[in-house]
């Protein structure tokens, strides 16, 4: 009975190692368009996302979900400030790119993070990141690709409101779902674990 357990904890342990090694990056433009995400399912990645690690549980996350006719409204709401607010730095193409990014996902996922002031907010950020990191496996587990992005209206102060928050919280960036286009996939190198890891044996 002992080994029958063994075996299959070892089994299980296969399967995470190999869908933490399949995780990618695919950007919005190798989704398949106008192919929508069920609702439950998106539900199901972000429960996920909520059983990342959080020190004093402050779980500081805070995600807005955009789809449908919602990606219009994030659309233009993120084209329209980064007009009012570049200035002489404006670029079309870049305009036009906020524009039109938001719809080429089934739905959007802004990344929020809400301060309490309890813990460091550096400890608040990484349990975020890893929130998103439960996000994006659990997505690769769905047959589903998915992409982070920090571009956009991501650090304007004045974006915050508009996704519920307040001066002492963060927007860090938007994370784009969709179904993967047949054949879509996106290379990934890590450097051998020699060079980044240091033992201390004595």
């Amino acid at each position: 009975m002992e080994n029958q357990t063994d075996s299959a904890a070892l089994m299980e342990a296969a399967q995470v190692s190999a869908l933490i090694r399949a995780r990618r990056s695919i950007q919005p433009v190798q989704f398949e368009p106008g192919r929508e995400i069920p609702n439950h399912i998106v539900r199901e990645v972000l429960t996920d996302a909520t059983w990342a690690p959080t020190h004093k549980r402050t779980e500081p996350w805070h995600f807005v979900v955009f789809s449908g006719a919602g990606r219009q409204r994030l659309a233009t709401f993120q084209s329209e400030l980064y007009r009012e607010k570049a200035g002489e730095k404006f670029q079309q193409n870049k305009f036009e790119k906020m524009q039109s990014s938001p719809l080429l996902s089934s739905h959007v996922i802004a990344i929020g993070l809400k301060r309490t002031q309890e813990v460091p907010e550096v400890e608040e950020v990484a349990a975020v990141a890893c929130a998103v990191q439960n996000l994006h496996l659990s997505a690769v587990a769905h047959g589903l690709a998915g992409f982070w992005s920090s571009g956009g209206v991501t650090y304007l102060e004045e974006a915050k409101p508009f996704f519920g928050l307040g001066p002492y919280d963060r927007l860090l960036g938007f994370f784009m779902l969709g179904y993967p286009k047949p054949g879509a996939t996106a290379r990934s190198i890590r450097r051998p674990l020699e060079e980044k890891v240091t033992w201390v044996l004595e």
